[in-house]
């Protein structure tokens, strides 16, 4: 039976990560390692000049070996895979993400820089994304047809797949597209708002993006805009 180790960056109790676990317990035994709260854009970072604490985590999933880390989702694979499993897992899945990944915003992202390490250190990672709209009607119809597909596709060293599912309803779903490129637009223009100055000539400042829907055909980005699964390969280091 393969080993599966499921991670995310929205936190151990958020939504998609149950509903990850659940669709993929009919692909083999299902571990998650999961931050102990919300760890979004934390990118491919891990814990070196501090510890990492791990516990035995109460999980509503029947069968689910589930513990809660301190660290980034960088560090759950690192510590589920390195440490807390018998063995290195087969299969790595990061998700599902309130929000999409796709397009520059795959670099600040925690979901994919958690399939990231999987990959560096050799095992077969997907990414799973969703709109942050809680509408989950398509996810919940094909997310373990998506699971199946994503987990047999070759993958180079250093790659991902990466998984992005539309917000719409059934009733507006166009289809799955594959071998997305990855679009080098981006959903929010980011800009800095004062909120106030500070003492010593300091100020205090908050990032304001501007919501944008400029997409390239063939992307990713242009996939989920237009109600469609999104289905990519990733390179990171290669």
């Amino acid at each position: 039976m393969r080993s599966i180790l499921i991670t995310n960056d929205d936190g151990i109790l958020a939504d998609g990560i149950i509903r990850l676990a659940k669709a993929a317990k009919e692909f083999g035994e299902v571990w998650v390692v999961a931050p102990d709260g919300q760890r979004s854009a934390a990118a491919h970072s891990i814990s070196l000049h501090s510890p990492v604490d791990v516990y035995p985590h109460d999980f509503p999933v029947d069968g689910v070996h589930a513990y809660s880390c301190s660290g980034s989702p960088g560090d759950c694979v690192r510590v589920g895979a390195l440490s807390i499993m018998p063995h290195k897992p087969d299969i790595v899945l990061s998700g599902i993400n309130f929000g999409f990944n796709v397009a520059t915003d795959i670099q600040y992202s925690g979901t994919a820089g958690a399939a990231f390490e999987a990959a560096f250190q050799g095992i077969h990672a997907v990414s799973f994304s969703e709109a942050a709209n809680n509408c989950h009607e398509v996810s919940d119809k094909y997310l373990q047809k998506i699971i199946s597909e994503s987990i047999n596709i070759k993958l180079g060293y250093g790659q991902i797949v990466n998984v992005n599912f539309p917000g719409c309803p059934l009733s507006e779903f166009k289809g799955t597209l594959r071998n997305r490129k990855v679009s080098h637009g981006m959903f929010y223009r980011d800009r800095y708002k004062k909120l106030e100055d500070l003492p010593d000539g300091g100020v205090r400042l908050m990032v304001d993006g501007l919501y944008n829907e400029d997409a390239e055909p063939d992307t990713d980005f242009r996939a989920i805009l237009d109600n469609y699964i999104s289905i990519s390969i990733v390179n990171n280091i290669n």
